[in-house]
């Protein structure tokens, strides 16, 4: 544990550059804390509102969600347009030399998903905190309840179009592979919608061929809602027929808990892309192929 005045020092803003900061996509809260203050960091706070205004980490940007999201009749976790993520940039203010780290207070699904959001408009200095706020409270870190003003940048980060393919799958593409069994598919909702006894939208089931391993399963609750080992899910996704060294399509609800399954599958080494539009499209559409029942012994 580091001492209290080491962690008051490094609190306060320093001027270093991105390159300083050597962050994979996965960091632990004692690894950010000597460089808390950085100008070139931007800590961003998924949590609930009423979580954040209460307490969050210094210097931490509260977004939220719906920031994150477009909504379409049939389909509610659409990515943004061109218009919306050129919003959630400006509104990040962040500039090609930041590194963003993210946190929420619920085990990595929305901060998971904001780092999806921005790997597919180009930009990768990203890092997920290990266990969000949870950890960061569990290790006794300082905390702040005020909300900080930030200088604008110049120049923001661009949106580039061409990152999304490698990242982002559409209904019709989707359809197409999965018609030709030429990719593999996660389904991490829950059992109850995987087999489609819980409806949540017009019809229930799952995508032909889709595995399910839940996205909560990857997380220890009796450790701050940590990631439990990377090996220890690698293994059951292995056990559950996936392989990893081919493609993957992961999707939930709304490509929300598939936030932190995209990572998950980023930190395998995994080639995974997400279908942000989901089962609110997958299951709302009247054409689409939907299997149900229980789950494969």
């Amino acid at each position: 544990m580091l001492r209290s005045n080491l962690i008051a020092q490094n609190t306060t803003r320093t001027t270093m550059t991105a390159s300083t900061l050597n962050f994979g996509l996965l960091i632990e809260a004692e690894e950010l804390v000597p460089h808390l203050g950085n100008e070139k960091l931007r800590i961003v706070d998924l949590s609930r509102r009423s979580v954040y205004d209460q307490l969050h980490i210094p210097h931490a940007l509260h977004v939220q969600p719906k920031l994150l999201v477009r909504q379409e009749e049939q389909a509610m976790g659409l990515l943004p347009d061109q218009a919306g993520l050129e919003q959630l940039i400006r509104y990040l203010n962040i500039s090609p030399e930041h590194h963003v780290v993210v946190y929420d207070d619920e085990g990595g699904a929305w901060a998971g998903r904001l780092i999806w959001n921005l790997h597919c408009l180009g930009f990768e200095h990203t890092s997920l905190l290990n266990g969000g706020i949870h950890a960061w409270l569990g290790a006794g870190l300082p905390t702040s309840s005020e909300i900080e003003q930030f200088e604008p940048v110049s120049p923001l980060v661009e949106v580039s179009a061409e990152a999304r393919a490698q990242y982002q799958t559409d209904y019709e593409e989707l359809l197409a592979r999965v018609q030709q069994e030429q990719i593999q598919v996660w389904d991490c909702r829950t059992e109850d919608e995987y087999t489609g006894l819980r409806l949540a939208a017009r019809r229930g089931g799952h995508i032909p061929g889709a595995l399910h391993f839940e996205w909560s399963t990857a997380l220890n609750r009796e450790n701050h809602l940590k990631l439990h080992p990377l090996e220890r899910t690698q293994q059951r996704l292995e056990q559950l027929g996936f392989n990893l060294n081919e493609p993957v399509v992961v999707y939930c609800q709304s490509h929300h808990r598939s936030g932190l399954a995209y990572i998950l599958g980023r930190l395998l080494g995994w080639n995974i892309q997400a279908y942000d539009g989901a089962w609110s499209e997958w299951g709302n559409r009247l054409d689409s192929p939907v299997i149900t029942g229980e789950l494969p012994s």
